[in-house]
């Protein structure tokens, strides 16, 4: 059942499986809850209560709010653990990785851990290089690049195959049920607003980060040229010992869906180490 939580007079949607210990799934930009949909009855089953909220602008949580950087959507997060009764973990995703962050360093008493898949949480220099050399770093920001200026849907669905070097089962209807909610009036705006913000907030709060940290990045992400740096950057700039981090081979931006049973090995063991301290 979904359920709405009333946030200066806009609305976040999300929905509660399972009983035990909170975690908080927040999906990335131009997506919603629906991605984490192999991982939600997993970590039910694992006796975990799953809120899997849809982020500000996007799915069926409301449009017209006051702004989309990754201290917004945090300050969502927290005021969804609050109202549902913290500690929580939350598992972010790109933009919600960077959000996360935040999250934690502002809230430390109810965010007791932070999973970050793929995430977006410093600010990128251009790297001419690495777009010369690596075919897919280059098309993903090409596509990325047409979206942001243009606001276009076709170019929306190219980053997506980029992102996505191997295609879950469902992919044709998943793919019809995105192309279907972008392009509801104000969507691809909201996108496009994401793809703007800068991930220096998220950057500069990491030094203030007192809870455990997971990174999980894929090697084939098109949003780097290598993953594995920006995953190692992060860790560097997290206080000694909070960080993990963990590459999984072939996985692209989406790592939850494309490769949900390695997402879900890395992050019981995490979860249950983090919650049963919280």
């Amino acid at each position: 059942m979904t359920e709405h939580l009333n946030i200066a007079g806009n609305t976040l949607a999300y929905d509660v499986t399972g009983q035990g210990p909170l975690v908080v799934l927040a999906h990335g930009m131009g997506d919603s809850r629906h991605s984490y949909r192999f991982l939600v009855p997993a970590l039910a089953d694992a006796g975990y209560r799953v809120a899997n909220v849809d982020i500000r602008g996007c799915g069926d949580s409301s449009l017209d709010w006051d702004g989309y950087s990754r201290t917004d959507i945090a300050g969502d997060l927290v005021a969804l653990v609050r109202h549902l009764g913290g500690p929580a973990v939350i598992i972010g995703q790109s933009i919600s990785g960077g959000a996360g962050t935040i999250a934690a360093a502002t809230a430390p008493e109810v965010i007791s851990g932070v999973i970050e898949l793929a995430p977006f949480t410093r600010a990128q220099s251009f790297d001419l290089g690495g777009l010369i050399r690596v075919k897919r770093f280059r098309a993903g920001y090409l596509q990325l690049a047409q979206v942001i200026m243009r606001g276009s849907l076709a170019n929306w669905k190219k980053y997506l195959d980029v992102a996505f070097p191997t295609k879950p089962a469902d992919w044709d209807s998943e793919l019809a049920r995105i192309v279907a909610k972008m392009s509801e009036p104000g969507r691809m705006e909201v996108l496009q607003a994401m793809c703007k913000s800068n991930p220096s907030d998220a950057g500069a709060q990491l030094s203030n980060v007192t809870c455990p940290v997971l990174v999980i990045e894929g090697s084939a992400d098109p949003d780097w040229a290598v993953p594995r740096a920006e995953g190692e950057r992060i860790i560097a700039d997290l206080p000694r010992g909070l960080g993990e981090l963990v590459v999984i081979d072939g996985a692209g931006h989406y790592p939850h869906t494309q490769t949900p049973d390695e997402v879900l090995a890395l992050a019981l063991p995490f979860l249950a180490k983090t919650l049963a301290n919280a």
